[in-house]
């Protein structure tokens, strides 16, 4: 009856990938967990965004990739087209709070969950083609694996010793901190009950994450009203107060480069990438840093400013 409810919901819907395709979570977690399988959720801007329609393309629309996850994945696909008139209210306003629970930042996001709904995978665009693709996810599902094995041996173990093993489990995942945060709260709870002390250095960290974490929705805001003057008063004060780590720390510096380059101050700009990429030589972001001076030292000279120009990317 089931199967029958969800097929019948679901019918007259278009979906990008072709059959065996579902937009709606719940039955596909209640599929999944009768069926002992994993969900595959898709999170696409189906009509504009061209990573989601190259990934479409060149991999789920392939019987070898249905044929490769048909005894592993539910397959879930949670649209954000432009043409709204595809989805339904419903479909729109559930995609919308899926979105934010599993704190989305781009397209495609493909995450592999379990079928309780709770991620322990997460991937994009893959070049190589369905077979291939089939091959990383199947990667991929060893992390759960880990995770599980790792749980286990937490709940047998007490005091830091507890603590390490459910940090272990949380970083395997390879998660991005704000979906751990949404569907493993609990698990960081029992992390410093078991490590009260931090000797783990686990509560100063998740500390350092919220601080960055509310910066960024502070900095959003100012960009929201191109209030420049005060997201650049916000950068100032937070690399002044300190106490996140090297990354963390660059990524500020860089943002400052980008308020610059915004104003047109591009000797500011590159002065302030100089010091970003001086104060973290090994990070693996230089690459892209130098990209992005070679973009400001070019709208210098009247040629495209940093942005302009560019191809969509993931």
């Amino acid at each position: 009856m089931i199967v029958c409810a969800a097929m019948m919901a679901l019918h007259g819907a278009s979906f990008a990938g072709g059959e065996g395709w579902s937009s709606d979570y719940e039955a596909s977690k209640k599929l999944a967990a009768e069926g002992k399988k994993d969900l595959l959720i898709d999170f696409t801007g189906s009509d504009w965004c061209g990573w989601c329609i190259k990934l479409n393309d060149e991999v789920f629309k392939h019987d070898a990739f249905k044929a490769g996850v048909k005894d592993s994945f539910v397959l879930v696909e949670l649209d954000f087209p432009n043409d709204k008139s595809k989805l339904s209210e419903a479909t729109q306003k559930q995609n919308q709070e899926l979105g934010e629970k599993y704190a989305v930042q781009g397209y495609p996001t493909i995450l592999l969950c379990d079928a309780t709904g709770k991620p322990y995978a997460a991937t994009g665009y893959e070049k190589g083609g369905p077979e291939k693709y089939v091959e990383h996810l199947n990667e991929l599902r060893g992390r759960k694996a880990k995770r599980d094995e790792a749980f286990a041996s937490a709940a047998k173990a007490e005091g830091t010793a507890k603590a390490k093993a459910l940090i272990a489990a949380l970083d395997s995942m390879g998660l991005e901190d704000a979906m751990v945060g949404n569907f493993y709260g609990d698990i960081a709870d029992q992390i410093k009950a078991a490590d009260p002390k931090d000797e783990t250095g686990f509560a100063k960290k998740s500390e350092a994450k919220k601080r960055y974490a509310d910066f960024q929705a502070e900095l959003q805001g100012f960009a929201q009203k191109e209030d420049h003057k005060g997201a650049l008063e916000l950068v100032e004060k937070t690399l002044k107060e300190g106490g996140f780590g090297k990354n963390e720390t660059q990524e500020v510096m860089l943002i400052r480069a980008a308020i610059f380059a915004q104003e047109k101050k591009f000797e500011d700009a590159l002065k302030a990438i100089d010091e970003a990429k001086a104060f973290h030589p090994e990070s693996e972001m230089n690459e892209q840093i130098d990209g992005f001076r070679k973009q400001l030292e070019s709208a210098m000279k009247g040629g495209p400013a940093a942005g302009e120009g560019d191809e969509e990317e993931e």
